[in-house]
């Protein structure tokens, strides 16, 4: 953390005013009086939360287990209700009418300049009995609130390039921590089992070790090498459990599974993340299992999360999670009975569903009747009290105004998202090589709903950013053509118009209110008349060109048939339409591949690559088949795999299993590709996926230019959790395969014996 020497911020000066002080001046007045371990800098963390804890009433670690709604309660106005206004002012009357000096757990919902921030928390420090800082809480799934947009989380997802997803999540948290926020909301580790449900778009897919191994990076990136600097922050991965499984794809639905398929798929991102990303918070779901809801699950907050993966961060209750254990649930039947029904299975935070002053009075209430221990509690506050001391906020708790001008949308933060753009693109048909187009097309027709606007999905104001679109996209890259443009809206004057161009481009596919959070479909169709507009303007016999901008697959059969060329988009960020430009017209190479499989049909779901070998498709009226696979994506050059070779480990060692394969660009254009191997025991004691992916590897080459792509698998990677219900590394035979899909056909074998 940089000193703040020299630097002036405003403080209030009462009548919610606010007055100009040296930040080092209270930097080291405050530290004068650092007399107590919990104020040594020097002392190690659990010796200070030890102390501090030690020394709290139980009112003040009860305020420390409570969030606040920043914009709305202690503002002297807002934009909207989860945003101040950038000239508001922090107003002392309000936040001593809301806290006193009990002290303040997080606040949420402000979206701070740093002077707003550093104005409220040295408010709180100095009204707090033991000067214990605020943790400012906000989103930052694909951006930081008006900062760098980028593609939404599927799309990052189908880059299957770690690299870029740390170079992500390393731009979005220097952007927050630049504002005073020490922690976000993302990312989404559940996997996108049933393409119905809205929030698809925010996970990175359906494979667990895909998702994790990009949240894992995502979380590399935002949290560095440290929490204590002035460019890291708090990733919380969200929202554990098995969220993305829901009954029917309806949102915060019942989630059906056993332990085994909960432990070897729903758990594994989450897992990475708590064991190699060493996340500091976890968030909590609204969904039950069998029965239980995750805010009252000792078994997986507690024994699973923290005894055996030695989680040592804090879990924050889902938005309305608790509430839900009594309203929506019926586990608990008093606000009293669910606040200290959360405490006590394992959850450290509220998310404001319980207004606060219920949710201090009931978990202090069941205290002092022993329907909870205080030892529960403490829990909780220690964890809170670590990430707090982790982040450094003790000892630096203002941040330098001057840093968000250095950091919020750099050029460097910008390059990233246009690469991230680039990299989602995936072709998924190009019959006859239609694309790329000719940079020399004079006529060109973009026609559809998305061709004027940019779509940058769910938890992203589409007010932010540069917002090109893929018809502003076209016109930069080609001045001389002339590009229409017609919305669809009258497919009449659609066909038309595609009738007077030489090519035509179609922009289709979903928008924020089609997919998102609470917007799960029952069908996977074009929404609205795109059908029709499609089949129409197919039918008006110039080539066409299908670009998807959209938050999950979607059953475009007709379109797979009759349209020659089609390029998923996905929601490609503030620089999706040149992105997409510049794919279409051959500047970049598409070198996405599928993170989701497109199904044919609803009725074959759920379709996910990875099902147990005796799950059929044995419909009379279709084969069952994948429209898309997972895993798929095409490129303007061609790649060939060979010599697919494996190593087991040596019997009786801990050493990895070792695969390599020949990658050879066949084509004549240089192009990106995304090497996938999958694995599989051949027999095992329980029934397994058919395969599983378990290394990749995104390369570039030159034509005619081969490269050998190493895997190294960990034995752990293929451990089952077996009838016993324990993790077990079976002996026996392994098969793995090697290609460009999860259809990879090039396979080798070996043996297991550990």
């Amino acid at each position: 953390m940089a000193r703040l020497c020299g630097v002036v911020f405003l403080v209030p000066a009462g009548a919610g005013l606010f007055a100009a002080v040296p930040l080092c001046a209270q930097t080291a007045h405050h530290s004068a009086r650092r007399t107590q371990v919990y104020q040594n800098a020097d002392a190690p963390i659990e010796a200070r939360v030890d102390d501090l804890l030690g020394r709290m009433t139980l009112q003040e670690k009860v305020r420390q287990l409570d969030m606040y709604a920043g914009a709305t309660s202690i503002m002297s106005r807002y934009s909207n209700k989860t945003h101040a206004a950038p000239d508001a002012m922090f107003v002392p009357a309000k936040a001593e009418a809301v806290w006193g000096e009990a002290g303040v757990g997080s606040i949420h919902d402000l979206n701070p300049t740093p002077e707003q921030s550093n104005a409220i928390q040295r408010w709180v420090i100095s009204h707090s009995r033991l000067g214990i800082p605020v943790l400012f809480i906000e989103e930052g799934l694909h951006g930081f609130d008006t900062g760098t947009v980028f593609p939404a989380p599927l799309g990052l997802g189908g880059t299957w390039d770690r690299q870029l997803l740390r170079a992500a999540g390393s731009s979005i948290g220097s952007e927050a921590r630049a504002t005073g926020v020490d922690m976000i909301l993302a990312p989404v580790l559940n996997l996108a089992r049933d393409p119905r449900w809205g929030r698809v778009e925010e996970t990175y897919g359906e494979d667990p070790y895909l998702a994790g191994q990009m949240g894992l990076s995502f979380i590399d990136g935002a949290q560095g090498d440290g929490l204590a600097t002035d460019d890291t922050v708090v990733a919380e991965p969200k929202h554990f459990a098995a969220y993305g499984a829901p009954e029917a794809g309806t949102n915060t639905s019942p989630v059906d599974m056993g332990e085994r398929e909960l432990r070897m798929i729903m758990l594994q991102p989450f897992e990475t993340a708590v064991r190699q990303g060493h996340v500091m918070s976890v968030m909590a779901a609204y969904n039950e299992i069998d029965g239980v809801p995750m805010t009252a699950n000792p078994f997986l907050l507690k024994t699973v999360l923290r005894r055996e993966w030695g989680f040592k961060g804090f879990v924050l209750s889902d938005l309305g999670a608790i509430e839900n254990l009594y309203k929506v649930h019926k586990v608990a039947a008093t606000p009293q009975d669910a606040a200290c029904m959360a405490i006590r299975a394992g959850v450290d935070m509220q998310f404001y569903d319980i207004p606060q002053d219920v949710f201090d009075r009931d978990l202090m209430g069941c205290v002092h009747d022993g329907s909870i221990s205080e030892e529960d509690v403490d829990r909780a506050v220690r964890s809170v009290l670590r990430v707090k001391f982790a982040l450094g906020l003790f000892d630096h708790p203002y941040v330098d105004p001057a840093l968000e001008a250095r950091v919020y949308r750099s050029p460097a933060h910008l390059a990233v998202s246009l690469r991230a753009a680039l990299e989602s693109m995936t072709l998924l048909k190009n019959e006859d090589h239609l694309l790329p187009l000719s940079r020399s097309t004079q006529r060109i027709a973009v026609i559809g709903p998305n061709g004027d606007k940019a779509r940058y999905g769910d938890y992203e104001d589409h007010a932010n950013g540069l917002k090109i679109s893929m018809l502003e996209g076209i016109r930069e890259l080609l001045p001389q053509a002339t590009v229409s443009f017609d919305d669809g809206s009258d497919i009449e004057s659609a066909v038309a118009k595609a009738r007077s161009a030489q090519v035509v481009i179609l922009g289709l596919g979903e928008w924020q209110g089609v997919s998102g959070e609470g917007f799960d479909r029952s069908g996977l169709g074009l929404p609205g008349n795109q059908e029709k507009l499609l089949e129409a303007v197919a039918a008006a016999g110039r080539p066409v060109v299908l670009v998807l901008d959209n938050g999950r697959p979607l059953t475009i059969g007709w379109a797979a048939k009759h349209v020659p060329a089609i390029l998923e988009a996905w929601y490609p960020g503030e620089y999706g339409g040149r992105a997409i430009a510049e794919t279409l017209f051959g500047e970049n190479d598409p070198g996405g591949h599928l993170a989701v499989t497109f199904p044919q049909r609803v009725g074959q779901l759920p379709d996910a690559y990875d099902a147990d070998p005796s799950r059929v498709y044995r419909y009379i009226d279709s084969d069952g088949k994948p429209l898309f696979p997972f895993g798929f994506g095409l490129s303007y050059t061609t790649f060939r795999f060979d010599h697919l070779a494996v190593k087991a480990p040596v019997a009786g060692s801990h050493g990895d299993i070792e695969a390599t394969v020949d990658v050879t660009n066949t084509g004549t254009l240089a192009g990106d590709e995304v090497a996938q191997l999958y694995v599989r025991e051949d027999a095992g004691s329980v029934e397994t996926p058919s395969r599983a992916l378990a290394g990749f590897s995104r390369i570039h080459l030159a034509p005619g230019q081969t490269t050998t792509v190493a895997f190294h698998v960990p034995q752990q990677q293929v451990a089952v959790w077996n009838a016993e219900r324990r993790w077990a590394v079976e002996p026996g035979a392994y098969t793995v395969w090697a290609g460009d899909s999860s259809l990879a056909s090039l396979s080798a074998q070996f043996t297991l014996r550990p």
